[in-house]
């Protein structure tokens, strides 16, 4: 008999807040089928738990994540990935309760529709930032969805077109993340952020959070089977194999 395999994303409930905890750390918690699977249904059990007012998505290294699994998807594709990813973000901007990201260090490509889902996003001022997929032949397709409701125009053409790295100061500028704070003040603005969350009463939060998220909603649902397709075809093109087993090989 052989052991079931280890969990790579875990759920904690305590004093009101559900902490998911990103757990991949031999693939830097790239959006796997395993991984996005488990942090569908822990969102869901978050969802459905009375004693929850808030959940908390953090990783449990430096990395908050790295995107798609590019060797997934350079050997199965990516046609129904794309859509679990879009379903995803879906679920995060319409769940009952707040959501709320934190991060450290690196988040790229993919990870950031996560980020840019949350209705709360904090990060380190030192964190980085990078949509990296215009260095592949791909497009930021699926997290545009939730990246361009977030980002103010420019900023998004610079950091799409460019696929460059930015920092969380810059990433709060752009109106990606909330609030970037110091390395060392983060678990404890994290902590204060939830804390006075928490506070709110379940139906207040939910039908708050029903109205902020209205027109990202409407977005997701208008232009998410669009996307997919997109992302889908990019991925599954000859130059976009070429960059990802070239980018593969150099890992």
């Amino acid at each position: 008999m052989t052991d079931a395999p280890a969990e790579l994303v875990h759920l904690s409930v305590a004093d009101g807040i559900a902490t998911i905890t990103l757990d991949s750390p031999h693939n830097r918690n790239a959006l796997s089928r395993r991984l996005v699977t488990e942090l569908f249904a822990h969102l869901e059990q978050a969802g459905a738990d009375d004693d929850v007012r808030v959940v908390l998505v953090r990783s449990s290294g430096k990395v908050f994540c790295s995107g798609a699994d590019l060797t997934e998807a350079s050997s199965e594709g990516m046609e129904e990935g794309t859509r679990r990813i879009v379903a995803l973000q879906r679920l995060v901007a319409t769940l009952d309760k707040p959501v709320v990201t934190a991060n450290l260090g690196a988040v790229r490509a993919g990870g950031i529709g996560i980020v840019a889902a949350a209705d709360v996003a904090i990060c380190a001022e030192e964190a980085t930032f990078a949509l990296t997929e215009v260095k592949l032949g791909l497009a930021a397709a699926i997290i545009s969805l939730t990246v361009h409701h977030r980002m103010n125009p420019r900023a998004a053409a610079l950091t799409t077109l460019g696929g460059e790295v930015f920092t969380g100061a810059e990433a709060a500028a752009y109106g990606l993340v909330t609030r970037a704070v110091p390395a060392e003040r983060l678990d404890e603005e994290v902590a204060a952020v939830c804390a006075s969350l928490a506070t709110g009463a379940p139906q207040g939060l939910r039908e708050s959070k029903r109205i902020l998220n209205r027109d990202l909603v409407a977005r997701i649902d208008a232009l998410g089977e669009e996307m997919a397709t997109t992302s889908t075809r990019l991925f599954a093109s000859d130059e976009a194999r070429e960059a990802m087993t070239a980018f593969l090989s150099r890992k």
